[in-house]
């Protein structure tokens, strides 16, 4: 008797493939943390709010809301403004009241008081784990959903999982290099 396996599909392979580049923009990010102290992971040391625990708050904040998006759709990400405020206030940072998901986004970037890196970093691998559940389970990478409405997307554009998985690696790897330069400007260690 001769064991044989079945090769994986092209869309498995693919898949597999996805989440393995994800994986490794995922390591150059959180590797740029090891070592350091809490107040360490929370200095600025550019000109930027930029800080190391900040980045990695928000890759995990963007991957989970994109994959809000994949499951959900544009619901998933609303940018509603309060009444009375428009677009141009809120960029010019004159607007009466900002909305709470700008607030997020700003702490986003940024360790709160009683956050620390070992915290920040065990939500990360939580976020991981949920993006890989639900890519395992999209039956098409193909799907479809329209982007809500934001003066930064295109109106009536669409993004498939696929294209949404790639900017997630795309994303993350884009702060794993910032990431590294923060690193090497506060102790001279670089990540890898």
């Amino acid at each position: 008797m001769t064991a044989t396996t079945t090769p994986p599909t092209t869309v498995d392979a693919e898949r597999a493939d996805l989440l393995a580049q994800l994986a490794t923009a995922r390591t150059a990010l959180t590797t740029t943390i090891r070592g350091l102290g809490d107040e360490q992971a929370g200095e600025h040391p550019t000109v930027s709010t930029l800080c190391l625990g900040g980045l990695i708050k928000h890759v995990a904040s963007m991957e989970e809301g994109w994959m809000r998006f994949v499951v959900d759709g544009p619901s998933a990400m609303r940018y509603d403004l309060p009444d009375g405020v428009t677009w141009a206030d809120l960029t010019a940072g004159t607007a009466r009241e900002f909305p709470q998901w700008a607030i997020d986004h700003q702490n986003e970037f940024r360790i709160l008081p009683g956050e620390t890196p070992a915290g920040i970093v065990a939500r990360y691998e939580q976020v991981a784990a949920q993006t890989e559940e639900i890519i395992a389970s999209v039956p098409d990478l193909s799907a479809t959903h329209p982007l809500p409405e934001a003066p930064w997307n295109e109106p009536g554009a669409v993004r498939s999982v696929r294209r949404v998985l790639m900017h997630v690696i795309a994303e993350t790897a884009q702060h794993a290099g910032h990431a590294d330069i923060l690193r090497e400007t506060l102790d001279g260690q670089k990540s890898t």
